[in-house]
């Protein structure tokens, strides 16, 4: 049976993901559901990330700005309930909405300005954004200022899951990075995404032809944002804390460095590339804890020899797969 290698290895590893707390649970160790339940969230955000920069081509260092979004939409929300006895801002599907919406707005705003840019301008407007939110969630103090702000709880879902148990919430990071994968697929293979591919190829060319151009990159903008401040209140609610530290310019530069380990413009490189990103960091950090020095050859390897990323190398390993069976066909003939 002549089976792609790419769609096999991908496969498995989303069964796999899936599998995680059954698995962790049968060694009883549940520290790999909270591991790998990181990773899911991550993976969201840069399925998010890779909408603009993957297909897009815009390289944007401001946006775990949304993450950090919906963190604090989450350590708000609980903080009042538990300080002011609100109830309904405990509420997770308000969490959500909040969410969503407000990293939208920001995606707009921020967008707005930033795409009237070019090159490395486009990248400093990102960047002096993600510290302007930054420093201000430093300097409020209310909320924890520096030292962050922890969640005495998480968010409530009407007794429909119980985000106090690690499985429930590890199955709802997964399912939500399955339907944000849904949704980029449907998003990049319709007429949006063509357009916006063809504007990351030649801007001139499809301004040329008719083709709003800023519109489509800014509603590119806004969506990316919108599903990276979910992932936000994921993240927060897996951490039980939010901190300033979210929206560091340096955290936009690990989840840019996910896209592109795992493949710019592909449907399952950011997944790879954050699975991928974080084992490394685990394996690496129990040996040492310099260990960034031995990460960023490694990065600087894949880059250079496989311009695709790892999917890249799948898709190389695809025609090699191809190749061979065309030879032994030919052979047998």
């Amino acid at each position: 049976m002549n089976l792609s290698p790419r769609i096999f290895i991908i496969t498995v590893l989303m069964i796999c993901l899936g599998a995680v707390p059954l698995i962790a649970d049968g060694i009883d160790e549940p520290f790999y559901t909270v591991l790998f339940s990181r990773m899911l969230i991550l993976s969201i955000g840069a399925v998010s990330l890779n909408l603009i920069l993957g297909f897009g081509g815009m390289v944007s260092f401001g946006h775990a700005v949304y993450l950090g979004i919906g963190s604090y939409v989450v350590g708000i929300g609980t903080f009042h309930a538990v300080e002011d006895g609100v109830d309904w801002m405990a509420n997770g599907f308000i969490h959500m909405a909040i969410a969503v919406a407000v990293s939208a707005l920001a995606g707009l705003i921020i967008g707005a300005i930033s795409l009237r840019t070019r090159g490395v301008y486009f990248i400093m407007i990102t960047l002096a954004f993600a510290q302007m939110f930054y420093f201000v969630a430093v300097g409020n103090e209310k909320y924890g200022g520096d030292d962050g702000l922890s969640l005495y709880m998480r968010s409530d879902f009407a007794g429909l899951i119980d985000l106090s148990i690690d499985n429930s919430l590890y199955y709802l990071n997964f399912a939500f990075l399955l339907l944000s994968l849904y949704l980029c697929h449907r998003l990049t293979n319709s007429r949006f995404g063509m357009t916006l591919r063809g504007t990351k190829s030649n801007e001139q060319r499809m301004e040329s032809i008719g083709f709003p151009v800023f519109r489509y990159r800014l509603v590119a903008f806004v969506i990316a944002g919108a599903i990276c401040g979910l992932a936000g209140v994921l993240s927060a609610n897996q951490t039980d804390f939010v901190s300033p530290a979210v929206m560091h310019w340096t955290r936009s530069g690990d989840l840019i460095i996910m896209v592109v380990l795992g493949g710019l413009g592909t449907l399952f490189g950011p997944v790879i590339g954050a699975v991928a990103f974080l084992l490394l960091e685990e394996f690496l950090s129990g040996i040492t804890e310099y260990w960034q020095l031995f990460f960023g050859p490694m990065l600087v390897l894949v880059v250079i020899f496989a311009r695709g990323g790892i999917d890249g190398m799948l898709v190389g390993l695809d025609r090699w797969w191809q190749n061979y069976f065309l030879k032994k066909k030919a052979e047998e003939n």
